[in-house]
């Protein structure tokens, strides 16, 4: 998954404002402690962030999106 379609996805399943507040201040057991921001930094794939916030989000992110 390119990181276009990644942030894409995101705004999508919770609105621009919320995703980029979800991507730096949420912290998801499933990143080892780590926020979207930190994960991807680090080198993190986009496809296993994104699982990340399927797994710590299942009723927010639509079936579609995943």
């Amino acid at each position: 998954m390119r990181l276009t379609d990644f942030w894409a996805r995101l705004e999508e399943a919770f609105g621009p404002g919320y995703a980029a507040s979800i991507a730096r201040d949420q912290v998801l057991s499933e990143l080892d402690g780590r926020t979207i921001e930190q994960a991807l930094a680090s080198g993190e794939q986009t496809h296993v962030v994104w699982r990340a916030v399927c797994a710590a989000y299942p009723d927010r992110v639509p079936a579609r999106l995943r």
